[in-house]
């Protein structure tokens, strides 16, 4: 039986993470959350301070992996657990430019397209439905306005030490819109046949149900 993949893209802050786990969990999918890779990237780039000239031959060093511990997805770097640590917000501005270079979006290309031809899966990212799976089942993108991602964001961060002002939260979110949609290689743009899907004035739940309505139609209740 062949596999059914689901593609879902989005800029960031569109709460594509949460969503697309929700949405697995709710379809017994594998849910592929592709940014952590490329953050991953980013963060073996930023602790061993590679120049940009040195990072294509640096990459094979890198050892990067994804794990399924307990149906969570965990991703690391070698040994080590790295799911928490790249979520700070430098390593997210460094994820969106190390993921702009050819080298890097090459290394990961493999890992992600081998994943989803063994498994059901929902796979998201900047350009999952452009370039990584264009065969997509499904193709999905998820959008909310700058302001309510900024919101969503500051909200999650108020809870935590040091957290950014409100209009700084804004500010990185609308100049990661910028790099991410005007970078060269594999930019974020929505794919002809996605299906667009606006959360700013939906809940995470409603979020969820929407995308598994789509999909279920999409695919006949395929698993």
């Amino acid at each position: 039986m062949s596999t059914v993949n689901i593609a879902i893209d989005g800029p960031a802050g569109a709460g594509k993470s949460t969503i697309a786990k929700m949405v697995s969990a709710k379809l017994g999918y594998i849910y592929v959350d592709t940014g952590a890779l490329y953050r991953t990237i980013a963060l073996f780039i930023t602790e061993n301070s590679i120049a940009d000239e040195d990072i294509e031959k640096s990459l094979e060093k890198a050892d990067v992996s994804l794990k399924f511990i307990d149906g969570a997805q965990r991703v690391f770097l070698g040994d080590r657990d790295v799911s928490d640590v790249i979520r700070t917000p430098e390593i997210s501005m460094a994820a969106s430019r190390t993921s702009a270079i050819p080298a890097v979006r090459k290394y990961l290309f493999g890992t992600q397209q081998k994943i989803a031809a063994e498994n059901n899966v929902i796979m998201d990212g900047r350009d999952i439905g452009t370039v990584v799976l264009p065969n997509a089942d499904v193709k999905i993108f998820l959008t909310a306005s700058a302001e309510e991602r900024a919101n969503r964001r500051y909200k999650e961060l108020s809870e935590k030490p040091n957290c950014p002002a409100y209009q700084e939260i804004l500010d990185d979110i609308i100049k990661r819109d910028y790099q991410d949609m005007h970078r060269e290689t594999a930019p974020l743009k929505q794919a002809d046949d996605a299906v667009l899907v606006d959360t700013t004035t939906l809940n995470l739940e409603q979020s969820a149900d929407e995308i598994v309505r789509i999909i279920t139609e999409k695919t006949g209740g395929a698993v």
